[in-house]
């Protein structure tokens, strides 16, 4: 199993509001830059039913949702306090594939 960490919000939120794209072109630039592998993937249209011990309100659960995961808990920490209106969390899976559709 590996451990990922996620910040979780609304797509809207998360792709229209907040300067996402960047944060994350400039990220892939630096592992770049420094041979290190991506370890963080956008995901939109997340599901968070597929991981069971995410737990968000009825509200919540009926919104479009978008996620960076990663296996860097420093990274999405980061995240949480620069974007501020989204949720952080941790999950476990064999491969994170099974989550993505």
């Amino acid at each position: 199993m590996t451990t990922y960490y996620f910040t979780l919000a609304t797509q809207t939120f998360l792709l229209e509001e907040e300067p996402v794209e960047e944060i994350l072109r400039e990220r892939t630039n630096f592992y770049h830059e420094n041979g290190l592998p991506i370890d963080f993937w956008l995901i939109p249209n997340f599901e968070p039913s597929m991981i069971p011990s995410i737990a968000l309100n009825s509200t919540a659960k009926e919104q479009n949702l978008a996620a960076i995961v990663s296996t860097n808990p420093r990274f999405i920490d980061w995240l949480k306090l620069r974007l501020q209106y989204v949720m952080n969390g941790v999950f476990e899976v064999e491969d994170l594939s099974s989550i993505i559709k």
